[in-house]
């Protein structure tokens, strides 16, 4: 049995965790880590510095703030991580890379099966149709905190490593009266209702236009994916994954 901490096991996606888990024979969510208090039938401890039950790996759909005090548990106690959240600053990220050297850490904004298949896609499609223009546009609910999303960014890096990173992302045009720089990747952001996340991908020609698109119906998916890089990550020596390595794709 897999023995699992879930910090941000109050919110949305900790909750679709907890539930997709309870289905699985071989995990257990053992304890949360959350600043609410909420009944999930197991522990919930206020921080990592009380957490006091054994544990084999952490899941991580929480909050950018509560990073460094986790990547120090973690490594104080050697439990690898798979870290969900998002819009982490430079500087966190390379602390995640600095903890990567002590612990097992597998991170991605995008837990998806789809997804990953999707960026996959959009590496070839950039790579195929060279003259083409690159819009990204995603769409999520309206408590999503970070804009662009995480995937975007991993979206539009796929399209750009495909064009030889030659490519830069524009986020905002409004200010500009000026015509479409070839060489930029537009980034668009959507925030309404209960979207749970859309992202399109439009490859735009001479009198032509290929869209690639995911649409995510359920939270269950990246709470199914989290797991499933849990049972990935347990075994493995201190280093960086991503679903790259969960799945084997380039």
């Amino acid at each position: 049995m897999l023995n699992v901490l879930l910090s941000g096991a109050a919110g949305a996606m900790g909750k679709n965790v907890s539930a997709v888990a309870a289905a699985q024979n071989d995990i257990k969510i053992v304890a949360g880590v959350d600043r609410n208090e909420v009944s999930c039938g197991f522990p919930i401890f206020s921080d990592f510095a009380s957490v006091n039950v054994p544990l084999d790996v952490i899941i991580d759909f929480s909050n950018v703030s509560a990073l460094e005090k986790m990547l120090d548990y973690a490594e104080e106690k050697k439990i690898p991580v798979v870290i969900a959240t998002t819009g982490y600053s430079d500087k966190q990220l390379e602390r995640i890379k600095a903890a990567a050297k002590v612990i097992p850490i597998f991170k991605t904004a995008n837990f998806s099966l789809g997804v990953n298949v999707l960026i996959s896609l959009v590496k070839r499609a950039a790579a195929m149709m060279p003259g083409f223009d690159i819009e990204v546009v995603e769409k999520h609910h309206h408590n999503k905190l970070d804009a662009p999303s995480g995937t975007a960014l991993m979206l539009a890096d796929a399209a750009n490593a495909a064009r030889g990173n030659e490519l830069h992302f524009e986020f905002d045009r409004h200010s500009k009266r000026a015509k479409r720089d070839p060489k930029e990747i537009g980034v668009h952001s959507i925030r309404g209702g209960t979207i749970v996340g859309e992202h399109d991908v439009i490859f735009a020609g001479e009198n032509e236009v290929i869209t690639l698109s995911h649409n995510a119906e359920s939270r269950a998916v990246f709470a199914a994916g989290a797991i499933s890089a849990a049972r990935f990550i347990v075994n493995k020596k201190a280093g960086l994954y991503n679903m790259n390595d969960l799945l084997g794709i380039d």
